[in-house]
C-alpha cells in the first residue's frame, strides 16, 4: 500500500470518530493543557496533577515516535507501533490522530476513547495540542472539554527548548527547529480564536502559572 494512500484511509477512519457535541454530558471535567513547545505545559501538568491528585486522573496520549531520555511509558505517552493504531481506528477508538512529517520520518500522535476517561465518576488533566483540543471537544462536549492554554514570549521559549534539547543523548537540533516554526502556524491567533481560547496562562514565573492554572481548575470542581 502506497503511503498515500495509506494516509487517505487514516483520513477517512479519522472522520468517522467525530461525535455529536454533547453526547457526553457527564459532571467531570476534562481539562486540556496545550501550548507551544518549551511552553512549560508538562511542568504545569506535573504540579497541577500534585496539587490536585485526589480531584484529578490522568489522560495518557499515545505517539508512534521514540520515546526521548527521561520519559516513561504510560507517563508522557504510551509508545505503541502502526499496527497498534490500526488496531484502535478499526475499533472506532481513536477520538483525534495527528501525523507530524519531522526530519526522523512521520510520526503519530492521538488520542483514544480507550477507557481511561469517565465524566460520570471523575475529572481528568490532559497535555494535547489546538488542533487536537477542537476535536477533543466535539467528541465530548464544549461543557466537559476545558482548554488551559500555556503561553510563553518566543524568544524565552526557544531558550528553554536549546537547553532542553542539550540534554537529549543524541540532541536533534533540526527537529527542534522545525517544531519552533510550526508552533506559528498550529497556535496562530486565528486558530486560537476558533477555538475559542480566550483566557491564557503566562509563563513567565512556574510559581505563578501554577498558581493561576490551580485555582482555575478548582472553580470548576
Amino acid at each position: 500500500m502506497s503511503s498515500h494512500r495509506y494516509y487517505s484511509i487514516l483520513k477517512k477512519d479519522c472522520n468517522l470518530t467525530v461525535r455529536e457535541e454533547g453526547r457526553y454530558s457527564g459532571m467531570g471535567k476534562l481539562f486540556c493543557i496545550m501550548g507551544k513547545s518549551s511552553s512549560g505545559k508538562d511542568t504545569v501538568y506535573k504540579e497541577l496533577f500534585k496539587k490536585h491528585s485526589k480531584e484529578l486522573s490522568r489522560v495518557v496520549p499515545y505517539t508512534t515516535r521514540p520515546r526521548r531520555f527521561g520519559e516513561t511509558e504510560g507517563i508522557e505517552y504510551f509508545f505503541v507501533d502502526e499496527g497498534r493504531l490500526l488496531e484502535l481506528l478499526d475499533a472506532d477508538k481513536v477520538i483525534e490522530v495527528r501525523a507530524y512529517h519531522t526530519v526522523d520520518g512521520i510520526w503519530k500522535y492521538f488520542t483514544a476513547d480507550d477507557g481511561q476517561i469517565d465524566l460520570n465518576r471523575r475529572s481528568y488533566l490532559m497535555i494535547t495540542t489546538l488542533d487536537a483540543y477542537a476535536k477533543i471537544r466535539e467528541y465530548y462536549g464544549a461543557s466537559q472539554a476545558l482548554p488551559v492554554y500555556i503561553e510563553v514570549e518566543d524568544g524565552l521559549r526557544l531558550e528553554r527548548a536549546l537547553l532542553r534539547e542539550r540534554m537529549q543523548p543524541e540532541p536533534n537540533y533540526a527537529e527542534l527547529c522545525r517544531r519552533f516554526l510550526a508552533d506559528a502556524e498550529d497556535f496562530s491567533e486565528e486558530k486560537l480564536m476558533a477555538a475559542g481560547i480566550k483566557k491564557r496562562f503566562c509563563n513567565n514565573s512556574l510559581k505563578q502559572v501554577c498558581e493561576e492554572t490551580a485555582a482555575y481548575i478548582r472553580s470548576f470542581l
